[in-house]
């Protein structure tokens, strides 16, 4: 991972916003959240996992489950830039939580550790752990609870991390496993005070990951969108530049139709999460499983029209390779595609009858326009700090950051454009907009297709 970009994320401050305002933090709205992650996301897919949504995703089973104790703590690390880990799975299970054999039982007034977690982000570097575990040996869903577990508090020796798991795509996020030998930990660690509540609280946090993940995701199609155009309007075929052949055309306007779909799909629920929360079930499912799809089929038709460039590491469109690797994991992410599918399948003739029966309107702020970027246009706006907007060459995949310029469609987050490289980098905070974005996307003079 690019050490320049965590260090810009972290000066800027990032995992504050992961930090509900009520805890000193900057989280009022999950669109909102998501807004700033996509223009992260948009550099780089690991810095914005690796560097940020892992922690969030830990975090959330805190805020949802933990008491004020635990809530303060952990808003006090990720605001001072600290990293909060989550354990979930283990090899042996999969994504079959229930049968995990991580246990953590009492014994003389404590909780004794034993086993394995693996493919877990940033277990190395982790000042906090999120650890699912059996707390009973009964049988049932309440035989397991979720533990919150300062690392500095953990014996020594009690504690070994297993060997880095390579991956093809996200090289850049940091997976690790932990393994603990019969390691003591106070009998507080338990998230809220009361065992048997895991598997509850880990599936109400996947309703607000599940969502959100996949929507920040949404940057990545549209940097990639953006290298393909570049790519097409330079190179030249038959007399004329690929961009004017007609096949090429249609697939950058379905692929940029299908941006604006998953972007929309995305944001409403997205937005759901606050005004319509008893929905979230449905919402979360159908999130994973279409916008998913939609932005992984996307990236992938892009490769064609690429082409034998897509494989390049080297010149303009180098950038496409790791995207195309990147976005992979989207799909299979705490749940893949099927299962939400599956879960999903059986719920739509209830779904259909009581919207036959009930005629419910939604509330307006579901759909409204344009809503989440006023943040963004106020005067109390924050911009991305000037570390981060510094252009990389378009040679070098690996960088972060990417100019936005004519041509291009530009998130209201994206910092405000200047007169040329040397004014964007050498100048601390861009000027607040003082008129208004009416939409997510701020559509550039130049024409797309």
């Amino acid at each position: 991972m690019l050490a320049a970009g965590e260090d810009a994320l972290h000066a800027y401050g990032l995992h504050a916003e992961f930090v509900p305002a009520g805890l000193g933090g900057r989280l009022t709205r999950l669109d909102h959240l998501v807004d700033v992650m996509r223009a992260v996301y948009r550099r780089d897919p690991c810095l914005g996992l690796g560097h940020g949504a892992a922690s969030f995703i830990a975090a959330v089973n805190v805020w949802t489950a933990g008491d004020p104790d635990q809530r303060s703590g952990a808003a006090e690390l990720l605001r001072g830039g600290g990293r909060i880990a989550v354990g979930y799975h283990e090899l042996a299970h999969g994504n079959d939580m229930a049968r995990t054999g991580f246990t953590a039982l009492p014994r003389g007034g404590r909780l004794v550790l034993d086993g394995r977690k693996e493919v877990i982000t940033n277990a190395r570097r982790a000042d906090a752990l999120v650890l699912l575990a059996r707390t009973s040996t009964a049988p049932g869903s309440r035989s397991h609870s979720q533990l919150l577990v300062p690392v500095a508090d953990v014996p020594a020796g009690r504690l070994t991390h297993l060997p880095r798991y390579r991956t093809t795509g996200m090289r850049g996020v940091q997976l690790g496993g932990l393994r603990f030998d019969s390691c003591p930990l106070p009998a507080t660690s338990v998230l809220g005070g009361t065992p048997g509540r895991g598997l509850e609280t880990a599936l109400r946090s996947f309703q607000i990951t599940r969502t959100t993940l996949v929507s920040m995701s949404v940057g990545i199609v549209d940097t990639a969108l953006e290298t393909v155009l570049r790519h097409v309007r330079d190179r030249r075929l038959y007399g004329r530049t690929a961009a004017d052949l007609p096949h090429v055309r249609s697939v950058l306007t379905g692929v940029y139709v299908d941006l604006l779909t998953a972007d929309c799909l995305a944001t409403v629920a997205t937005r759901a999460l606050h005004l319509l929360p008893g929905e979230t079930a449905i919402h979360a499912q159908a999130v994973k499983y279409v916008v998913a799809g939609i932005l992984m089929d996307a990236v992938n038709r892009l490769s064609g029209v690429l082409g034998a460039h897509f494989y390049l590491r080297e010149g303009p469109a180098a950038l496409f390779q790791k995207l195309l690797r990147d976005i992979q994991p989207v799909g299979f992410g705490h749940a893949a595609r099927a299962a939400c599918q599956t879960s999903l399948l059986p719920q739509l003739p209830l779904l259909a009858r009581r919207a036959w029966r009930e005629r419910r309107t939604p509330p307006a702020a579901l759909f409204a326009a344009g809503e989440s970027c006023r943040r963004w246009t106020s005067g109390r706006s924050r911009s991305v700090p000037a570390g981060a907007r510094a252009s990389a060459p378009r040679s070098d995949p690996d960088r972060t950051a990417r100019r936005t310029g004519r041509g291009r469609r530009t998130p209201c987050c994206a910092p405000t454009r200047g007169a040329s490289h040397a004014n964007r980098t050498a100048s601390p905070r861009p000027a607040p907009r003082s008129t208004p974005v009416s939409c997510r996307w701020r559509r550039a003079r130049t024409r797309t297709t």
